[in-house]
This record gives structure tokens, sequence and C-alpha cells, in this order.
């Protein structure tokens, strides 16, 4: 599960990095509309990041289907890491010192998350309204984040865009994790009379244009952090909130689990920021043009 958790990271952070050297020439005019999606299918570069991407989150939800939330996101947001490798491959960019800190910190952040929480499932899942209830407030967020993100200058645009993006692939993942158990327990056909897998879709579909839009508006570096940093949060938020996940709750293990996660942020913004992240390109090139190296 932890290979799997990591292998899902690999496939999400390439993928991302060609995604955003596709939809930096995309139409402006496309800014939060599906023609955005169907401008970029015809960029190889972004079907080829797309295809990692969709990797990433079949390896994900295989992940999800035998551990729990609270413990693969934490994994998945190591996705950053080979995001900074492949753009540093691009670019050519040294790390440096606030890259290797960069470095550190998520790793660090990861670690110190998993061995103080000690993330396991088996509670018992909550109630409906409490299900509806932990829905409700991270969709009813990111939908509150989109709207606000009009009216910011792009860089913050697509930051805020990010951060909503991550908070429905965070809420997207938890459902995963449910279809999974409709499976296992019940079966396919089960499944497919039920609304979580539709849910999934939409939420997925929703979140990719959230993301291609915030990177069309501005570099990796001011979408892709707050996007990794939102989408473990609100997945362990789903997991403890009506999955059944379980965390430790003495003193000196929430201690350690919040600063792990606050060291997972700050490791986050670190990388996002650093130069070797894309910086996107300055004019727009028609659609069907593509920079593979």
């Amino acid at each position: 599960m932890f290979l799997l958790g990591v292998g899902a990271a690999c496939c999400l952070g390439f993928g991302f990095v060609l995604q955003q050297r596709a939809a930096a020439r995309a139409p402006l005019a496309d800014f939060l509309s599906f023609r955005l999606l169907l401008d970029l299918i015809h960029m190889p570069d972004w079907l080829l990041g797309v295809g990692l991407m969709v990797c990433g989150q079949v390896l994900g939800a295989v992940a999800l289907a035998y551990g729990e939330v609270s413990l693969v996101e934490p994994l998945t947001a190591t996705n950053l890491l080979f995001a900074m490798a492949l753009s540093r491959r691009l670019t050519g960019q040294r790390l440096g010192w606030n890259g290797w800190l960069g470095v550190a910190l998520l790793a660090l952040g990861v670690t110190g998350f998993i061995v103080a929480g000690r993330p396991s499932g088996g509670g018992a899942e909550a109630g409906a309204l409490r299900h509806w209830l932990v829905f409700g407030i991270v969709a009813g967020l990111a939908l509150l984040l989109t709207f606000k993100a009009r009216r910011l200058p792009r860089s913050g645009e697509a930051a805020l865009l990010g951060l909503a993006a991550g908070l429905l692939y965070g809420l997207q993942d938890s459902l995963t994790r449910v279809c999974g158990q409709i499976v296992q327990d019940d079966g396919l056909g089960v499944l497919a009379v039920s609304w979580q897998p539709y849910a999934v879709g939409v939420l997925g579909l929703t979140g990719m244009l959230l993301v291609q839009s915030a990177f069309e508006m501005a570099p990796l570096r001011m979408s892709l952090p707050s996007l990794t940093a939102a989408q473990p949060i609100a997945g362990i938020v789903c997991g403890v909130g009506f999955l059944g996940d379980r965390l430790r709750f003495t003193t000196g293990a929430l201690a350690w689990e919040a600063a792990g996660l606050a060291a997972i942020v700050a490791g986050v913004v670190l990388l996002g920021r650093h130069p070797a992240m894309p910086t996107g390109i300055a004019e727009q090139e028609p659609v069907g043009a593509t920079r593979l190296p």
C-alpha cells in the first residue's frame, strides 16, 4: 500500500508538470469553461500529462481500497517531489538550500504525521447527517474559493483555484474509498446503482477544470502548492469525519500530528515556489503546439 501511494504521487507529479506546460498555451477566453478541456485535448503533452494523472489516480484508488484515507493522502502529497524532479530536469535549475529544505520538511512531515497519528480503519462510519454535513462543508468551501478567486490578480486567482481543486480531490478520494468498500461488500451491481461513483466522476471533472484554469492563469508555483496541501487535509477531514478512520488523540500525538501537517504545508510551499518550477509561457501559442523535450 505504501508503494502504491508513492507510485500514485510519482505519476501525479509528472502529470501536473506536463499539464501546466500545455495549459499555459491555451486561449485565456476559455478560462473556467469546459471549452478549455476541448482545446487542451489537441496538445500531445497535455494528453500525456492527463494519462499520467489517470494512472496516479488509479494507483491511489487501489491504495485507498486497502488503506485508510488518513494514511494514503499524506503519501500522495509527495507528488510535489516528483514534480520538482521533472521540472529540475527540464529547467536545469539547481535545487539549492531552500529546495532541499522543502524536500526535508515534506518528507519529515509525512513521516511524523503517520508515526504520531498511526492512522487505522475499523471505526464506526458516521450517520447520514454527519456524512452530508462534512461533504457539504468541503464542497461549499471549494465553491466559495472559486467565486472569490475571480476577484483576485492572476497569481492569487491560480492559488485559490488550486486550493479549491485540492479540496474537491480530497473529497473525491474519500468517495473513491467508499466505492471500493461497496464493491468489496456488495459487488459491482450495487455500485452501479449507487450515487458515489457518479459523484466521483463529477468531482474529478470539476477538479480538472479548476486545475487546468489555474495552470492557464499563472506559473505552476502559484497553484501546485495550494493544490498539494489542500488535498491531503481535505482527505483526512473526510476520513476521520465520516469514514471511520481513527487517529491517536492523546495530547502528545495531536501535537506531533499538527507539527507534521504544518511541515507538509511548509515543504509544499517551499518546493512549489522554487525557481525550478515552470514559470509558464509568456506568449500564448497555437493550440496543438507542443514543447515536449
